[in-house]
């Protein structure tokens, strides 16, 4: 049997997506751009000036659910990029057999095929794992862009989360799968309305991602990718961001990075699940806000 952290992390996330149609995301750049990379067609946000800021979304997610709350403010500071990742939102969705691999290697050509030089990476649940893999890579390949600093939001990428050897688990979709998934997405079940749930369904029936959920659910197992023995090879200034009731990956593996991630700081959102800039964006700009301003070096 898959453990129950797995089937939350897919239900919650996988099925999640569609509530930006309902959620006002002031004025994140409702136009996304496009560019190649690798052969692929990636469309991502770009909105404001300064230094570059690099977010990469969650599992079954897209960049305008996971940052479109806190992009308005990151923009008057920050030259934000916040991409669709391969497989996902209005990205090209090959089937292939996807891998956290695969997204590192897709950031590593986005960056490049953008220009970006010196950059802070952000990433959120998955988004988190493959920042934090990147990080890794970077640190000992002088052919990737080494990142100046570090988020990781409410991160996967603890070999605990996930079973070995075993097949995926998939949820059927349907609107009371969706209606459950958000529950345990989010703390404040107020904001899990009957219309929420209808755009969360519709949206992930139009965007079409089960294939590549599944697909990396196949391949989640490489022992390579996972970050608990690796994350002590970080260097680079880190953050750790986490929801206080996290339901899909809990906070001890927020306090794990924090603790083997040389000289990382843990910030802690109270009342808050799974997606601290969905669900309490001031508060999380408030946390990040004070170490993107920071000096590095």
């Amino acid at each position: 049997m898959i453990p129950k952290m797995i089937r939350r992390l897919t239900a919650a996330l996988a099925l999640a997506c569609g509530t930006i149609c309902t959620v006002p995301h002031a004025q994140a750049a409702d136009v996304m751009q496009a560019v190649q990379v690798h052969g692929q067609t990636i469309r991502f946000i770009e909105a404001g000036h300064g230094p570059d800021l690099v977010l990469v979304h969650g599992l079954g997610s897209n960049a305008r659910f996971d940052w479109g709350k806190v992009i308005p403010e990151l923009a008057r500071h920050y030259h934000v990029l916040a991409m669709d990742q391969l497989g996902f939102g209005q990205s090209a969705k090959p089937m292939i057999a996807y891998g956290v691999q695969t997204w590192v290697d897709m950031l590593d050509g986005f960056l490049k095929a953008r220009h970006v030089t010196h950059f802070t990476l952000a990433g959120e649940s998955l988004g988190g794992w493959i920042a934090g893999l990147y990080a890794v890579e970077a640190e000992n390949n002088p052919a990737m862009l080494r990142p100046e600093k570090l988020v990781l939001t409410d991160a996967a990428g603890h070999r605990s989360l996930f079973s070995k050897g075993t097949p995926p688990f998939s949820h059927a979709l349907s609107i009371e799968g969706t209606r459950t998934g958000l529950g345990t997405l989010f703390h404040n079940h107020a904001l899990i309305t009957d219309a929420v749930v209808e755009n969360a369904f519709e949206t992930r029936l139009a965007e079409g991602t089960q294939y590549t959920q599944d697909s990396l659910l196949h391949n989640i197992n490489d022992p390579a990718t996972f970050l608990d023995e690796q994350m002590t090879r970080i260097t680079i200034p880190t953050l750790v961001v986490w929801g206080q009731d996290d339901q899909i990956v809990p906070l001890a593996d927020g306090q794990d990075f924090a603790a083997r991630i040389p000289g990382a700081k843990l910030a802690v959102i109270p009342a808050c699940g799974h997606g601290p800039a969905i669900e309490q964006p001031q508060q999380y700009l408030q946390a990040v806000g004070p170490f993107l301003a920071a000096p590095h070096g």
